[in-house]
């Protein structure tokens, strides 16, 4: 390199105009280059936002349920037949010390229906379980409709129906007083249940009080499921004890559940296939980066004679290097910048639709632009070096 090469410049002003020349002559390759960027981005952004959101979702839940309920259900033991929590067993838990509160149901064999002419075989798969009026607060759930059972009314033919039980019985709204044939008697239905998603064997049920079960119905069952509140420290501890404690005669035939469980086990699975959606993402940014060399490298060849005129007129290596990386970046970041709009938009538009905040890290956003114009540099150096390395004379004459 020569003196005069020393001494010229590209200033930045002339460094855009001459690495926006490909896209502005061929705008159609250019957007085709930009695309695969832009889906590996957008892929990458709409996995992590989702993943995020739906985390979101969960912590929230979390924090209304409590990770501190547990439920203890009657199980079956090694040669004795099905198992029954013994009447006893409520007061007994009760007795430990970290534990809040507790609520119970139990099964009463009985079928609901939405009219006494419906045929007795058609139960639309309903349970009816009878409950103490603590239940709902004890659950942390809450009402679509109505109110749950109090002390009055779990004395009298009140019943409560689970989200999907109301569903299947056509009971959507308690306008009119509806009224169900429960166990061949009419139970006016006071309220409807918000869904709960760690109980779903509630959801399908209809719900009376034990004092109404026992008048009206003549049950006479021991609990079959006791919910248990303790303090969130001592979760673990009460759990080990409580099989015991319910049942000291058999405790194996006690199972001690924590229904939040479920949910940081979905959330593990997600998480699983987050990483699998971001390996796919990144393998879509690599063919998206090939493509941008692979088009680099054409223009490079197209643009021979251009590359020889520039040479001739005075820039150096370096400025052609820097057209031609400049070029691949401009490719690169408005893909990037694609990307992150599509995946963000994919994000917004599912969580609206699952009922979620919109949550989009930062990192994705940022960290999907930087990608991106990492791909690109990588893409585009050995073009720029390529179309650098051509001699004036030789570009000219190709």
């Amino acid at each position: 390199m020569n003196n005069g090469d020393l001494k010229s410049e590209l200033h930045p002003s002339d460094l855009a105009r001459t690495a926006t020349v490909g896209a502005r002559t061929r705008p159609l390759r250019a957007a085709l280059s930009a695309l695969g960027i832009m889906i590996g981005i957008g892929a990458m952004v709409a996995v992590l936002g989702l993943s995020e959101s739906s985390k979101s979702e969960l912590l929230e839940q979390l924090e209304q349920l409590g990770t501190n309920l547990l439920t203890v259900q009657a199980g079956a033991g090694i040669g004795r037949g099905d198992a029954v929590l013994p009447e006893e067993s409520v007061a007994m838990i009760e007795r430990i010390g970290p534990v809040e509160a507790t609520a119970y149901v139990s099964s009463v064999d009985a079928n609901a229906y939405r009219t006494d002419l419906v045929p007795e075989a058609q139960t639309g798969g309903i349970a009816v379980r009878a409950a103490e009026p603590n239940l709902l607060e004890t659950l942390g759930g809450t009402m679509a409709a109505g109110v749950f059972l109090d002390g009055a009314t779990a004395s009298y033919p009140a019943v409560v129906l689970g989200s999907v039980a109301a569903d299947r019985l056509g009971i959507r709204s308690l306008e009119n007083s509806p009224q169900i044939w429960l166990g061949g008697e009419w139970f006016a239905v006071i309220g409807i249940l918000d869904g709960l998603t760690l109980h779903p064997d509630l959801d399908r049920s209809a719900i009376i009080g034990e004092i109404a079960a026992d008048e009206f119905l003549d049950h006479d069952q021991a609990p079959t499921t006791v919910y248990v509140r303790t303090q969130p420290e001592n979760v673990l501890s009460v759990a080990n004890v409580l099989p015991a404690t319910a049942n000291p005669e058999f405790p194996d035939q006690i199972q001690v559940t924590r229904p939040t469980d479920t949910l940081e086990a979905a959330e593990a699975a997600d998480d699983t296939l987050t990483a699998l959606f971001l390996g796919l993402g990144a393998v879509a940014l690599l063919v998206g980066g090939v493509g941008i060399a692979n088009v680099m490298v054409i223009s490079v060849l197209e643009r021979r004679s251009e590359i020889g005129l520039r040479r001739a007129l005075g820039a150096t290596r370096r400025h052609i290097t820097y057209q031609f990386l400049g070029e691949a970046l401009l490719l690169a970041g408005v893909g990037g910048l694609a990307g992150v709009l599509l995946g963000s938009g994919v994000t917004a538009a599912w969580a609206a639709y699952q009922g979620w905040d919109t949550l989009v890290p930062l990192v994705a956003v940022v960290g999907g632009v930087v990608a991106a114009l990492a791909i690109g540099a990588v893409a585009g150096l050995y073009p720029a070096l390529r179309a650098a390395r051509l001699s004036p004379t030789e570009a000219l004459r190709g």
